[in-house]
């Protein structure tokens, strides 16, 4: 059997240096926004080229409070991509303010700048690109075009740690840039938590209240805030992981790479396209293909297993229903969610199981 991912090979590889840092902490009886996630605040900082990290307790923390910090509240709207997991557009509605929708570029599933300045009102605060897949937006187009309008851009980044383009870090472009920690992403926690990264000392200062009560000093509140803080199992934990990083983004472009060449020309699916201006990071290693349920099933019944990222586009879903959109209204981003099939891909995958796979999806090709 080969799953989608595997973490349990992962903490194998570094269960040494993990272990024994979580017990520093819980020996130090210092649990909550200690030296640990300072520490990490720091080096994340660093390594996304930003001057300032604030660390909090998920993704979707982390693209709210950007928001805020952005000034967006009740009202407002933020234009964003229907295309990606539903925590994009519920940071938006957290605020008050509404997400609007634009379509997707049909070869890297990112915000299309064709279709952003016609949705662009006088009620429009931010604009929000994801860096979906582990590859970047087009952010100078998407940069101009909100510049040109004086609209801060929001990166939403919580699956590009490290992506890069044109030799730009993730996150280091806009006027801040939001990461997740969930378990399963490239930088993973063992539990929950997320980041802003920004170089606005004015933002990086109010997130950094807004995540603990809006305190500028204990039991001074200056401003209504929310308890998104980090954990210093958490913050040890990324610590460690976070030296790992870029050894396991290489090791994940190795296998993405094997992958498109094997599956080139491919009767069955269509690999993914990364940009030849940037650095993809290969969260996921989606293909598309006409006939996705078949294939899924045909794969599972050889041992392998896929996901879907993502089935139904947020426009789409009964939850936003109040937004007011319907089939139909982003053509490109319904067809992606039609056809999308993640592959396996992690570090721990073997390049022989990158072979298999690839083999087993070819096969599938010429029963059908």
């Amino acid at each position: 059997m080969i799953p989608l991912l595997d973490l349990k090979a992962q903490y194998a590889s570094i269960r040494s240096e993990v272990e024994p840092a979580v017990l520093r902490v819980l020996a130090s009886g210092h649990y909550v926004l200690g030296e640990e996630v300072a520490g990490f605040e720091e080096e994340f900082a660093a390594y996304c080229d930003a001057k300032h990290a604030i660390a909090v307790n998920t993704g979707t923390s982390a693209l709210h409070l950007a928001l805020l910090a952005a000034g967006v509240g009740p009202g407002d709207e933020v234009i964003t991509v229907s295309f990606t997991f539903v925590a994009t557009a519920s940071a938006v509605c957290y605020t008050g303010a509404r997400p609007v929708f634009v379509d997707v570029e049909p070869a890297t599933l990112t915000m299309d700048p064709a279709k952003l300045e016609a949705a662009i009102t006088p009620r429009t605060k931010a604009i929000m690109p994801v860096h979906l897949y582990g590859q970047m937006a087009d952010m100078a187009a998407i940069k101009a075009i909100a510049d040109k309008h004086g609209i801060p851009v929001i990166e939403d980044a919580c699956q590009a740690h490290g992506a890069e383009y044109k030799g730009r870090r993730a996150g280091s472009i806009g006027v801040s840039g939001c990461f997740s920690f969930y378990p399963g992403k490239n930088l993973g926690a063992c539990g929950e938590g997320g980041i802003v990264v920004t170089n606005d000392d004015e933002h990086a200062k109010k997130i950094r209240m807004l995540r603990d009560w809006g305190q500028e000093q204990r039991y001074h509140h200056t401003m209504k805030g929310f308890n998104y803080r980090m954990d210093e199992i958490q913050g040890a934990i990324l610590r460690i992981k976070l030296r790992h990083l870029e050894a396991w983004t290489e090791a994940r472009r190795v296998r993405a790479d094997r992958y498109s060449k094997l599956l080139a020309g491919s009767r069955s699916v269509r690999v993914p396209i990364a940009m030849m201006d940037r650095r993809h990071v290969y969260h996921v290693y989606a293909v598309r293909t006409h006939d996705r349920e078949r294939l899924q099933h045909s794969l599972r019944s050889e041992g392998i297993h896929t996901g879907l990222h993502y089935p139904i586009p947020i426009h789409l879903q009964k939850a936003h229903a109040d937004l007011g959109y319907r089939s139909g209204d982003l053509p490109i981003s319904e067809a992606a969610a039609r056809e999308v099939l993640s592959l396996p891909i992690y570090p721990e995958l073997t390049i022989k199981q990158v072979d298999q796979i690839a083999a087993a999806v070819e096969q599938d090709a010429y029963v059908s």
